[in-house]
């Protein structure tokens, strides 16, 4: 049964209960539309039914490799950019010791999950071959195409330097390709090579991806059981897939409440957490929203703050800016650790007043004053709640996000599931490159600048 919750209490007064219920009929259209693949970017849903449709044999294959991994290195360099990489990353770092790079892999009883592709930097390159070169490591490769520039030019370089460190032989062992089935550059060089593959599916895009090997392989790398965030998905899956009303739909109210607030004038969601490992969750779920929705000119704008700290930074804004913007809160119920802060005799600092108290009943006292300080400052707040953080709650809400997502590109009347601004300025980096065929381009450009 599903953990996670909905409340939109807070949206009174700035928009009426009418004004979400009256997408319910819209919302059960929507829901069957993706159900029977005949909505906008029906080729691209096959993350509808992944839950369901991850086998043993997968899980068991993916484990296999984890521990094969885990068994001769210390750390794991995943090498991709926007879903190849940011799904598994908001799991890995939800679930992980905060500082875990400073831990031991006997501490961390898992290999250091590090990223690479996911920038042009030449400093972070740099330092990360320089780590490189005093650990052992293995690599994934997450493309369909293998001709996405950051992760290709990364690959190029980590293949070079794992080949001079090992040897062509070994490095072949240590690197695993996670790619399409038949097709493209990467695919080609994995069969070329023998690298060991996994495969992403045709009709799943990169931002709705967590849950194939792209997620699932280096979220078992770093140690986490993905048999139960598989499992959270699912008993997410059977809920916004079957129930029809708001009430009832977790899904439904999300997209209903946001997009009634969209209406209303509020095109702006700041997702809040009060955790810092939850800060690759927004970050995660700020490409899935911003690249479904931002299309033909409309969309919610996502954005992101961590708090308290940011309440001491974008705090202001939020509190007395632009009222164009609405809040939703991930709450999480319970910590995992507990801390109490002591007394002290001389009370320099004035807070002997929470002298024995927990820092978990700080903080939660903190979100509760901020939201209503926000709601009284006419910024409504949704709150999305779940009882801990595990990798069965995080398969939860991350199907959750994807499913709410979905509908919520339908009701804007977008396709949710392609993104064609993303290509402007590839085009312009290749002319200004000088990739051959480019040359009118190129010239033009060179003319603005």
């Amino acid at each position: 049964m599903a953990d996670l919750k909905i409340d939109i209490d807070k949206l009174k007064g700035f928009v009426s209960e009418a004004s979400v219920n009256s997408q319910e009929q819209q919302l059960v259209a929507h829901q069957e539309s993706l159900l029977n693949k005949t909505g906008k970017g029906s080729d691209f849903l096959g993350w509808v039914t992944l839950p369901e449709e991850i086998d043993e044999a997968l899980i068991g294959s993916i484990m296999q490799a984890a521990r094969e991994i885990s068994a001769k290195v210390d750390i794991f360099v995943v090498v991709g950019i926007g879903g190849s990489y940011l799904g598994a990353r908001a799991v890995i770092e939800a679930l992980q010791h905060n500082f875990a790079p400073v831990l031991s892999k006997q501490e961390r009883k898992a290999p250091l999950v590090l990223y690479a592709g996911n920038n042009i930097s030449e400093d972070y390159l740099a330092d990360l071959l320089e780590v490189l070169d005093r650990h052992e490591y293995a690599i994934t490769v997450i493309s369909k195409s293998g001709t996405t520039t950051e992760p290709a030019i990364a690959f190029r370089i980590l293949r070079r330097h794992i080949e001079q460190k090992y040897g062509k032989e070994e490095a072949k062992r240590r690197i695993i390709a996670i790619t399409d089935k038949s097709k493209g550059a990467l695919k080609n060089l994995a069969d070329a090579e023998g690298y060991r593959t996994y495969v992403v599916p045709d009709d799943v895009g990169g931002r709705y991806s967590v849950l194939t090997p792209v997620g699932l392989l280096p979220i078992a790398v770093a140690g986490y059981d993905i048999r139960s965030f598989v499992e959270g998905a699912r008993e997410m899956k059977r809920l916004v897939t079957t129930a029809k009303t708001i009430s009832e739909n977790p899904a439904f109210k999300y997209a209903a409440a946001r997009n009634a607030l969209y209406a209303a004038g509020k095109p702006v969601e700041i997702m809040v957490n009060y955790q810092p490992s939850l800060i690759y969750i927004t970050e995660w779920w700020k490409q899935l929203y911003g690249e479904s929705e931002g299309k033909q000119n409309r969309g919610i704008f996502p954005a992101g703050v961590s708090f308290t700290t940011d309440l001491h930074s974008m705090g202001q804004y939020i509190q007395e800016g632009l009222r164009v913007i609405f809040e939703t809160v991930l709450q999480i119920e319970k910590p995992r650790r507990e801390l109490t802060i002591p007394a002290e005799n001389d009370d320099a600092d004035g807070l002997n007043f929470v002298a024995g108290k927990r820092l978990y009943e700080v903080n939660r006292q903190a979100e509760l004053g901020t939201l209503l300080a926000h709601v009284d400052g006419e910024v409504p707040n949704i709150v999305i709640k779940l009882p801990h953080i595990s990798e069965n709650t995080l398969g939860q809400l991350l199907y959750f996000y994807e499913f709410a997502c979905a509908l919520s590109g339908y009701l804007l009347d977008v396709n949710p599931f392609d993104q064609p601004g993303v290509e402007a300025y590839k085009k312009n980096m290749f002319a200004l490159l000088g990739k051959p065929g480019f040359e009118e381009q190129t010239r033009e450009l060179r003319k603005r600048l």
